[in-house]
């Protein structure tokens, strides 16, 4: 029987943000542990090899993909507003103060239905600290934290460990070690492999 999902994301991936809203359900429903692990896109990309531009400065893709977007939205019956600031590093950062506090389930359900459900400025320090509070988290140690040196050390360790794993983009979900999926389009074959293992 699967144990864990260990769920790799980047605040700037709207298809994380999609990815998000079904994964927590679906780890409770088999029973397994969701570990998250934030980590920087454009990063990982590079470190796989990958040097092509981001979706946003292809025209002919980023219209496609803004579409599908817009049809995953509508099939999870879920907000996408597109955020003011994909300036997301410190919201990233802050999953790690999420993770020794025991709130990153409650942390990424916010700070997702901020960035991508209403389209905020991830720049904004104030909205991040505000989320913080909300979910419990000390607001003022959360800030001191992402913008301290230890902070940035600390994700970069976690970009560096991802793409250790073999992590290239996001989202992509990792079962007990081994079995990959990447993107919110694999939760069927996710759930096949849970129900088989």
């Amino acid at each position: 029987m699967a144990q864990k999902i260990d769920f790799y994301f980047d605040f700037i991936s709207p298809f994380s943000y999609l990815a998000h809203t079904k994964l927590p359900a679906l780890a409770e429903k088999y029973g397994v542990t969701l570990n998250y692990h934030a980590m920087d896109i454009p990063k990982a990309k590079v470190a796989a090899g990958n040097y092509g531009p981001s979706n946003r400065e292809v025209k002919p893709k980023i219209k496609v993909m803004l579409a599908d977007l817009q049809r995953w939205a509508k099939r999870y019956d879920v907000p996408l507003e597109f955020p003011k600031s994909f300036d997301c590093e410190r919201w990233n950062r802050a999953v790690s103060f999420a993770v020794k506090e025991g709130k990153a389930k409650e942390f990424v359900d916010a700070a997702y239905s901020q960035i991508w459900g209403k389209g905020i400025d991830a720049s904004d320090d104030t909205l991040l600290a505000s989320i913080a509070a909300e979910v419990g988290l000390d607001d003022v140690a959360l800030i001191a934290y992402v913008t301290s040196e230890e902070g940035e050390a600390d994700f970069v360790a976690a970009c560096e460990a991802a793409h250790e794993t073999g992590v290239f983009g996001a989202p992509i979900m990792i079962v007990d070690d081994e079995e990959y999926f990447w993107g919110n389009d694999r939760f069927d074959f996710l759930e096949e492999f849970l129900q088989q293992n």
